[in-house]
């Protein structure tokens, strides 16, 4: 009863939020025109699958989550080639990357408001055989009706942090229940499978799967990609990335790097924010610091003189870290939790990153372990860090080694969760719909 009331009560709160979640489309397509697009998508008006062919649903949010599904939507169409895959994503940049990664094969939909009638006519135009919610995406609706409909339902790339599951207790009736509705969690790690069971998920559907951001994909041409944007760096120079900073973060890069350059004055930073839409106030904060730079989306190239190279771009971010000698880790030196210490990995680049890493906790915890990962407090100790690492080509490839040391050793989780997945598809998992 408790849970249902929740309920009622967070719908009530979605419908009077939608004018102001309107307003904010409207207002984020100033920059990225992406969001202006296909609204009625937002209110479950899907292109309606035609024919029998079944259909998988997965929802990856952001980018993020794009680029981690990765081998699981590549998996899917080796082993189920049978049915067709619809991604769906809530930003402009994730529906972007979607569609560069996956193009014409996979389609692409926004997901829907997580409103009774919203998910109800997206469930019927689209008659998903399977919905897969990538890592902590958890809509009451969504997930009741689907179990009303007797569509399995499948957190993948699941993880909870100790400060997340903390802020669900104090709704866990209604956790309860959307965990309830789920076939599985398929958890990156037994303390995050421990922490959903914590919330009252089944724990005979739970299972450790592992973390699918370890089974990178390297694309064929990554090499000749990396060498390109070397020569788009300027040869020869020592070079550091920053990747996938936040507002706040860039600041404490910039004092890191003149403290670099005052050891190293022929030192290049690569910045990549992790919103390309805020180069322009990114552009900004170098001009006040004085650096030379170039922007990478105008297609400019860096000179001997040029000090800072703004990628501002979607979709390079692989081919830089392997065009850089050492990777600073962003979303980690404010109280973001960081991002994905895998990518830098995969292409043998040791890494750096702030204290907040509680969304990647365990790779953090096994990258530290194998000697390739590097904590650091403030610009301070990242200037030295880096520049230590720079001064020192056999420890940066010492270090590389060792962080795709760890990649090759914890690879598997999208074979592990195919395989459960087909279980589940062929009515062999433990859930029942209430």
């Amino acid at each position: 009863m408790l849970a249902a009331a929740l309920r009622c009560i967070y719908t009530i709160s979605l419908y009077l939020a939608l004018p102001f979640l309107l307003l904010r489309l409207w207002w984020l397509g100033r920059s990225q025109p992406g969001y202006r697009a296909r609204i009625g998508e937002r209110f479950g008006h899907a292109p309606a699958r035609a024919g029998p062919t079944p259909l998988i649903w997965l929802h990856a949010v952001s980018v993020g989550e794009v680029q981690a599904s990765l081998p699981l939507v590549a998996g899917l169409r080796r082993r189920m080639p049978a049915h067709r895959l619809l991604v769906t994503t809530t930003t402009a940049t994730g529906a972007e990357h979607a569609q560069r990664l996956f193009g014409a094969e996979v389609s692409h939909a926004w997901f829907p408001y997580d409103t009774p009638d919203a998910v109800a006519r997206f469930l019927r135009r689209t008659r998903p055989a399977l919905l897969m919610l990538m890592e902590t995406e958890l809509w009451p609706n969504l997930l009741r009706a689907c179990a009303r409909r007797r569509i399995p339902s499948v957190l993948v790339n699941a993880r909870l942090s100790e400060r997340s599951r903390r802020r669900y207790t104090r709704l866990r009736p209604l956790v309860a229940a959307m965990l309830r509705d789920l076939a599985g969690v398929a958890a990156q790690s037994e303390a995050d499978a421990e922490r959903f069971r914590t919330l009252g998920m089944p724990p005979a559907r739970t299972r450790v799967i592992g973390s699918l951001k370890f089974d990178v994909r390297l694309a064929e041409d990554l090499p000749a990609r990396i060498e390109a944007a070397r020569r788009d760096c300027g040869p020869g120079r020592p070079a550091w990335i920053a990747a996938s900073t936040h507002e706040g973060e860039e600041e404490q890069v910039l004092a890191a790097h003149a403290r670099v350059c005052g050891e190293l004055p022929s030192a290049l930073l690569l910045l990549a924010p992790r919103h390309p839409v805020r180069a322009r106030q990114v552009a900004e904060i170098i001009d006040r610091h004085g650096f030379s730079f170039r922007w990478r989306s105008a297609g400019e190239h860096c000179e001997p003189g040029t000090q800072v190279y703004l990628i501002d771009t979607l979709g390079e971010l692989i081919p830089f870290y392997g065009a850089a000698d050492a990777a600073f880790v962003g979303g980690s030196l404010v109280a973001v939790g960081g991002h994905n210490l895998l990518e830098p990995a995969a292409v043998s680049r040791p890494i750096v990153s702030g204290p907040h890493l509680f969304n990647f906790a365990g790779i953090g915890e096994r990258m530290r372990a194998a000697g390739a990962l590097s904590v650091v407090g403030d610009a301070a100790m990242l200037a030295a860090e880096i520049a230590a690492l720079l001064r020192d080509p056999a420890a940066c490839r010492r270090r590389g080694e060792a962080a795709r040391s760890v990649v090759d050793q914890y690879s598997g989780a999208a074979e592990r969760l195919l395989r459960w997945l087909e279980e589940i598809l062929a009515g062999g998992s433990a859930h029942h719909c209430r």
